[in-house]
């Protein structure tokens, strides 16, 4: 009879986490197969040992360094994020449930480490002139290529001493910095109260609306080091401001393997004949090999996230639904956050490119955790990179 174990366990004969297991599964280097608790998976020990042994033996410095950059071994420390066993927690507690009635606002306190009410100042933040010009310029352009450039006109720079003499100062400061990528996503000018409640103002959405868009706002505040976050951390390493690291992360969060994989799903979602969706995404899969916004290396079973925010729609979307049930018959994939992400907006009625700024506005939060978290270490993030090009010929003199 064949013999089988948990997570846990063939982590630890394999000496890695569990997030790194999760991602040898999604690389297919072992299968996880459904246990008793739909929770967990299970593991063939006979399958475990022998990658144990495949990775005893040693691998090339390129396979090693291929495998961290791509979902693979941890690369550097953080107490924020914790993604492990199919469930997502800030500084411990599941972000999940926080959603259930956590604003963005407590959740940025928590993640930044300094009180609730010290996080965001009581009155607005203040803006420059030229942006309300430039507003009024981007009116017809996409969200997804007007937020950059109108967040970095908007926003000031912080001291980049301050934050080691006065932290409190710049815990108000990166509040500020959320509230002015809000007005830069609405295209108005900063207000003082709670995001969600800014976003719904704008968008004419109810209070059962509101809250949704506060839910999606906290289940996207943080997720380890995705691209995005990484970036965030490298422009901190160097010193520079938490303006200059939201910046940086836009421009990472702006590419289609990314934030903007929510334009993609739009794409698709238009492409559907929901009256027979498996046949349309059959024929979708067949031309482009994949279909975006569905399946995540790092959750096996699926994206929690994604799985909170439309168990939270209910049963009032059923469009969604069917487009999630038909993926998941024809790859096995389940919803992504960016997936639910594009449901809620379609759900409520929201603007275009109203998911990519949710998410945006969500991470900017984790965005200036990570910052704060990488200044602390006064370490500058200088990988080395394994040169594969020609070599320099010996008996030519330069």
């Amino acid at each position: 009879m064949a013999d089988y174990i948990n997570a846990q366990q063939a982590a630890e004969r394999l000496g890695v986490s569990r997030q790194t297991l999760y991602a040898y599964v999604s690389r297919g280097m072992i299968k996880a197969l459904p246990g008793d608790d739909s929770r967990q998976s299970l593991y063939l020990a006979d399958a475990v040992e022998q990658l144990a042994q495949t990775r005893r033996r040693g691998r090339k410095p390129k396979e090693i360094a291929k495998a961290t950059l791509d979902w693979g071994m941890p690369v550097l420390e953080s107490q924020l994020t914790l993604i492990e066993d199919g469930q997502c927690h800030y500084r411990g507690r599941n972000a999940v449930e926080l959603a259930e009635t956590a604003s963005l606002e407590e959740i940025a306190a928590l993640l930044w480490q300094v009180p609730a009410g010290n996080a965001f100042p009581r009155r607005a933040p203040v803006t420059i002139k030229a942006y309300l010009e430039l507003t009024s310029q981007a009116a017809e352009t996409p969200p997804v290529e007007t937020l950059l450039p109108l967040f970095a006109v908007a926003a000031s720079d912080e001291p980049t001493s301050s934050w080691r003499t006065n932290p409190a100062l710049v815990a108000r400061g990166s509040g500020d910095l959320v509230r002015v990528l809000a007005a830069c996503a609405l295209r108005q000018a900063p207000k003082a109260t709670p995001v969600h409640q800014q976003l719904a103002a704008a968008w004419g959405v109810d209070a059962a609306g509101a809250d949704l868009i506060r839910r999606a706002l906290v289940l996207c505040a943080d997720h380890e080091l995705n691209a995005s976050s990484f970036t965030a951390r490298c422009i901190a390493s160097t010193g520079t401001s938490l303006k200059a690291v939201l910046v940086g992360a836009l421009a990472a969060l702006s590419g289609v393997k990314h934030g903007a994989t929510t334009t993609q799903i739009e794409s698709l979602w238009n492409s559907i004949d929901h009256n027979a969706p498996a046949r349309s995404l059959r024929d979708r899969l067949q031309a482009d090999g994949m279909l975006p916004g569905f399946g995540h290396p790092l959750y096996p079973d699926g994206d929690i996230r994604a799985k909170a925010l439309l168990s939270a729609m209910g049963v009032d979307f059923p469009e969604a639904s069917r487009l999630a049930t038909a993926a998941k018959d024809l790859t096995g994939a389940a919803p992504s956050i960016d997936f639910a992400l594009v449901a809620l907006r379609r759900h409520l009625g929201l603007p275009q490119g109203a998911a990519f700024l949710l998410f945006a506005i969500g991470r900017s939060a984790g965005w200036i955790a990570h910052g704060l978290e990488q200044r602390a270490t006064d370490q500058l993030i200088r990988p080395r990179a394994l040169y594969t090009g020609s070599r320099p010929d010996p008996q030519r003199r330069t």
